[in-house]
């Protein structure tokens, strides 16, 4: 006996794939572009109205000004898109939390070595694998959601092929 699957009507789920952004999900991604904005305002201002900030200084506040820019353009993506991508959102934002937090580990491991940042390097990488821990448990989640969502999609359209869904 064939399991039955309760399939929505087609009217249902194209509405669902045009619909826009849940309100929360675009307060959080507005806040998001408000935190990143002012992030890379207060750094951008500090590069360009301090010029005698020491080298080490200034390769750090340009890597904190890409980041923001990063998570500006993200938000801004995701904003203008209107259109739920939940999964794929997930996925982006994960591979941008992993790769920051593994050049902010990188760079504190480095500072260490060079002997730059005395014992203050330790915590501060310790801190920074628990970062890269966190978002590449959140990646591989979003990641297996999405390869969730596409099988069900395969799913439906094997079923809508046969023609044993419904239409409306």
């Amino acid at each position: 006996m064939m399991a039955t699957t309760s399939i929505p009507p087609v009217t249902t789920v194209q509405a669902r794939l045009n619909s826009e952004l849940a309100l929360p999900s675009r307060i959080g991604h507005t806040a998001l572009l408000l935190a990143a904005l002012a992030m890379v305002t207060v750094i951008g201002a500090l590069l360009l109205t301090e010029p005698d900030l020491p080298a080490r200084t200034r390769i750090a506040f340009v890597a904190m000004l890409a980041i923001g820019v990063s998570w500006v353009v993200f938000a801004t993506w995701v904003l203008r898109r209107r259109h739920v991508l939940y999964a794929r959102h997930r996925v982006v934002a994960g591979w941008m939390s992993v790769t920051f937090s593994t050049a902010f580990t990188a760079g504190c491991v480095l500072l260490g070595v060079l002997g730059e940042a005395g014992r203050w390097w330790v915590p501060a990488a310790l801190t920074g694998g628990v970062l890269v821990t966190v978002a590449g448990v959140l990646l591989i989640r979003a990641m297996r959601a999405v390869i969730a969502l596409e099988r069900r999609r395969g799913e439906l359209a094997q079923v809508l092929a046969t023609g044993q869904g419904r239409a409306e």
